[in-house]
């Protein structure tokens, strides 16, 4: 690992708006933030552009971002204290352990922002929006509550499309080209590093918001399988 990651990792330990895989803090949070404003997660955070972004945006909301990359972390937990932005945190952990941190129906919504689309069918089970981490996420949401994922990703925007179809789940707004629209909700104009660097390159960016309304029946997700057996073939 590199100087400044060392430097990095060992900052975030000193920083208040910091946990490291937390015990305890179920139930807590709002004692945590000194308010009781809804909670919205940031998965995946990365450098927490999500997070900063819409803890300007809305004052009287608070904002978590996950991750398990500490040095990544480190940048927008540095940049929400130096901006003041009380209701911005971070937790540095795995994305499946969520439900270790949070109570049922704590969570008001999630955004999964440019999360690795795990090219190989072989790991298709590590995408953030597989129904084995729809679980988690329903667990944690509000009746009602929200899912966002943004990402330059077609597999990705495609295979999600392709849960929520095969779940029934509730699917609320879609769009495979975020900027081509006359008018772009403010949320979708925060920008993040990964979204800068069009990793995908499909010079596109995609958007899914729904809710999971349904039981995700297990039996389901080899269903899920085959059909994307083809599309992700090693």
């Amino acid at each position: 690992m590199g100087q400044k990651k060392l430097i990095r990792f060992q900052a975030i330990k000193s920083f208040p708006n910091v946990l490291e895989f937390p015990s305890e803090m179920g139930g807590n949070w709002h004692s945590f933030f000194k308010n009781n404003h809804p909670i919205t997660l940031e998965l995946a955070c990365g450098k927490g552009e999500y997070a900063v972004g819409l803890g300007k945006l809305y004052p009287q909301r608070n904002f978590i971002g996950i991750d398990i990359k500490g040095n990544r972390i480190w940048r927008g937990a540095k940049t929400a204290m130096d901006e003041a932005l009380q209701n911005v945190a971070f937790i540095r952990s795995f994305m499946d352990k969520i439900t270790d941190y949070f109570l049922p129906s704590e969570i008001e919504e999630i955004w999964i922002t440019f999360p690795d689309p795990q090219l190989r069918g072989s790991r298709s089970k590590k995408r953030l929006t597989h129904p084995r981490f729809l679980r988690l996420y329903q667990q944690v949401l509000k009746p009602g509550g929200v899912v966002h994922l943004k990402t330059d990703s077609p597999l990705l925007y495609h295979f999600t499309l392709t849960v929520i179809n095969l779940f029934q789940l509730e699917l609320l707004s879609s769009t495979d080209n975020v900027h081509a629209a006359d008018i772009v909700m403010p949320e979708l104009n925060i920008k993040t590093h990964y979204e800068g660097l069009d990793i995908a390159q499909s010079n596109r960016i995609h958007y899914i918001c729904f809710r999971i309304n349904q039981v995700l029946p297990l039996e389901k997700d080899n269903l899920l399988k085959n059909i994307f057996r083809e599309q992700t073939a090693d």
